[in-house]
């Protein structure tokens, strides 16, 4: 049996705390040179792979830059920074609730994305939290969409990472949403609907089709008001599908206030717009520590826009 080969610590230091790229050579290759694998892969320029390779921006395990015509070699890892795109500030602060040896466990408000991905990098939890707090090896446990506010759980101890996105994968965190949609009297509410949501790549919104269930979420109406229509949701899934919330509210006839893709599609939300967040807020988590046996409850002290701040809402 052939074992898989270590990876060796990132040799080049974080960037706003943004981790350098890593990038392993495949064992099957069959480019001449380091350079030509990596304008293959990473479908770029082949002048700004060769200034890259140039500025010695490209470097082996040793920390020492991998020259321009250095052989291919299956198996070899090599780290790079990608430039930093020009990312609007979301002004808006992130609280923590809780902080341990083993855990940050963050209120993320509206906006911000929870890790770098795409156009959204320096502007991100992660990142920031990596700054503010000096952990430079925090990690994300789960995350939560860009445009959803709450809860958030990072792990400060790469080593126990695992251990704690396991409890997500294996559903034995407890969830609960609020939101706020219309208010339908009509609705026979509380409700366990079922469904089975796909998420196609490179579409911006979920739908539901027939087949087997994937996504189960508990919906029940806290309370509502008759001056602008408005009810208060709070929303318990037991999956976690894409977007499964808003599309199952919007099934219901109660899609969220602020939801640019149900149940039409207006996005995604330009950069620097921050006028109408949407209206759905990770409320709390509980769940058993996997490392300590404790048993954690945190809550959001986080409200939502549209009931707190009417009449600004009404009517929209």
């Amino acid at each position: 049996m052939t074992r898989s080969r270590r990876v060796p610590p990132a040799p080049l230091p974080q960037r706003e705390g943004v981790d350098p790229v890593r990038v392993r050579l495949p064992g099957d290759g069959a480019w001449a040179t380091v350079r030509e694998h990596l304008t293959h892969r990473l479908s770029a320029d082949a002048a700004v792979i060769a200034e890259m390779f140039e500025q010695g921006r490209i470097v082996a395990a040793d920390g020492r830059p991998v020259a321009s015509d250095a052989p291919y070699v299956p198996g070899m890892f090599v780290w790079f920074h990608r430039d930093l795109p020009t990312e609007v500030p979301v002004p808006f602060a992130i609280e923590i609730v809780h902080r341990d040896d083993h855990l940050v466990v963050a209120d993320k408000p509206h906006f911000l994305a929870t890790v770098p991905r795409g156009s959204h990098v320096t502007e991100t939890a992660l990142a920031r939290l990596r700054r503010d707090l000096g952990l430079p090896a925090l990690g994300a446990a789960h995350r939560l969409d860009r445009l959803t506010a709450g809860l958030v759980l990072f792990t400060v101890r790469p080593e126990e990472r695992g251990a704690y996105q396991s409890l997500f994968a294996d559903r034995r965190v407890r969830k609960e949403y609020e939101a706020i949609a219309p208010h339908d009297p009509g609705l026979a509410l509380p409700r366990t609907v079922r469904s089975r949501i796909v998420k196609e790549r490179g579409v911006l919104a979920a739908y539901e089709t027939d087949g087997e269930p994937n996504a189960v979420t508990r919906v029940e109406l806290a309370e509502h008001r008759r001056a602008d229509g408005l009810g208060r949701y709070r929303l318990t899934p037991t999956t976690g599908q894409t977007h499964q919330l808003r599309v199952h509210m919007n099934a219901l006839g109660v899609p969220l206030l602020g939801d640019p893709l149900y149940p039409v599609v207006t996005g995604p939300v330009p950069p620097g717009d921050f006028r109408r967040p949407l209206q759905l807020l990770a409320r709390t988590l509980e769940f058993t520590d996997p490392i300590t046996r404790t048993e954690h409850r945190f809550r959001s002290t986080r409200t939502l826009d549209a009931w707190s701040s009417y009449p600004r809402w009404a009517g929209q």
